[in-house]
Formats: structure tokens, sequence, C-alpha cells
């Protein structure tokens, strides 16, 4: 009985850190946020894997697992980009020196910074379609909403810790902030097939995309640091695509 649970106390694990990330982000502490919604993610990667290394996969189980990515990777993002949003407006010259202390909700936010929940209706959209969409079985089709938190996460990481002035002109207009959301939404719910970090077996034969994107992703990280992240996102997009292209080509 508990080694049926054990995945659920995992996924459970990554509800909690959602849970606690909603509160950072809500005060506007974008770095602890941040590190709970990777935590969280830590503990997505987790669960499945010890599901089918237990053999006890169950459908409570994939509602669960989605019930925690909506708060993890879909309710943090958007409350993030409802504070960055927020910021755009009344950014001026520089970003103030405590920016990402929680401080004082004030509830007189401007509307306009509504517009950053879109990322979690799409969130909630894309989790709602995983689930009753077998053709995800072995990919993804669209975004994955992780893949999704980490670029939208990214971005107060960089203000905070790469503030270089070009780049918080750019992250901190308010236009750049509504087309990254936009742009969000659509690739959560696109006909776009993406590859599967899953390893079945480890023959680079037929992993050699995963090796070389896991490869292309440490080496970024360790020379670019936070501006690597959005920069991982997309070229995992871009890859699968050639992929998509060079499997076209071959049928």
């Amino acid at each position: 009985m508990l080694k049926k649970q054990v995945p659920n106390i995992i996924t459970l694990l990554n509800l909690l850190s959602g849970c606690v990330g909603v509160i950072m982000a809500m005060q506007n502490n974008l770095v602890a946020a941040a590190i709970f919604v990777g935590l969280g993610i830590f503990f997505d990667f987790f669960d499945g894997l010890a599901a089918r290394s237990l053999k006890v996969q169950s459908e409570l189980g994939l509602q669960l697992d989605s019930l925690a990515d909506m708060v993890t990777s879909g309710l943090v993002p958007g409350i993030a980009m409802f504070q960055l949003l927020k910021r755009s407006i009344s950014y001026e010259t520089s970003i103030p020196k405590d920016w990402n202390s929680p401080g004082v909700f004030d509830i007189n936010f401007p509307v306009f910074a509504l517009i950053g929940l879109l990322i979690t209706l799409g969130s909630a959209y894309r989790l709602a379609k995983f689930n009753i969409d077998d053709r995800q079985t072995s990919s993804f089709i669209g975004l994955p909403t992780p893949a999704n938190a980490i670029f939208i996460l990214s971005l107060p990481l960089i203000l905070i810790f790469q503030p270089e002035a070009w780049i918080v002109e750019i992250i901190l207009n308010k236009w750049f902030l509504v087309v990254i959301t936009i742009l969000s939404c659509f690739m959560l719910n696109a006909e776009i097939p993406l590859f599967a970090l899953k390893f079945k077996n480890f023959n680079l034969k037929e992993n050699w995309f995963r090796f070389f994107f896991l490869f292309f992703a440490l080496v970024m990280i360790i020379f670019l640091q936070f501006i690597a992240l959005p920069i991982i996102i997309i070229s995992y997009v871009l890859l699968s695509l050639i992929l998509n292209s060079t499997l076209k080509k071959e049928e």
C-alpha cells in the first residue's frame, strides 16, 4: 500500500513547493518564488520516474500531477508576470535595490497588470488537454508547463542578478511583457510536437539530440548564468522543430 503512495507523496511535495511559491510571488519575492518553482519541477520529474520504476502508475497519480503542476507551473508564473507588468508600469530608470523584497501587498494595482494571469489560464487549458490526449505519452504537443514556468521566472532573475541596462530596458517594457504573455499562451497549446527528456535507454544513436540538448544547456548556464534560461527554452523548441522537419523528410 505504501509503495503505491510514494509517487503521490512526491507529487504532493511538488504541490507544497508551488503553494509556497505562490506566497512568495504574491509578496513580490520572485527570487524565492523561482527557487520553490524549481524545487517543484524537481519533484515533478521524479514522481513520474518513481511511478514507472515501482510500476504503480495510476489515473489518480495523473490527475494529481496536473493539479500540482497547475499551481507550481501555472499559477506562480502568472503571478510573476503580473508583478513584472506592475513593475514595468512604474519603471523609470533603474530597479530599486529592494525590488525583490516582500514588502506590503498593494491592492491598488494597475488593472493592466492582470494580463499576466493569462499565463495561468493558458496553463490550465494545456494541462486539461494533456490529461485527455493519448498522443503525449513519449513526447509533448505544445510547450510543457514546467518549461514555460522556467522561461517566465527567468526574467525577474535576470533583472535582479544580471541587470545590464539594455536587458532591463527590454524586460521592463510593458509591451514586451504582453507579447511574451501572449506567446506563452500560444506555445503552451500549439499543435507543435516537442521531444521529452525521458530516456528509455542510454543508446547514443537513439538519444543523441537529448544528450546534445543537455550538454548545450549546461554550457549555456556556465557561461551565461540566468540569461541562459530563456535561450535554453527557445533552443528546446527550435531543436524540436528541426527534428520534426528531419523526420518528415525521412518518411
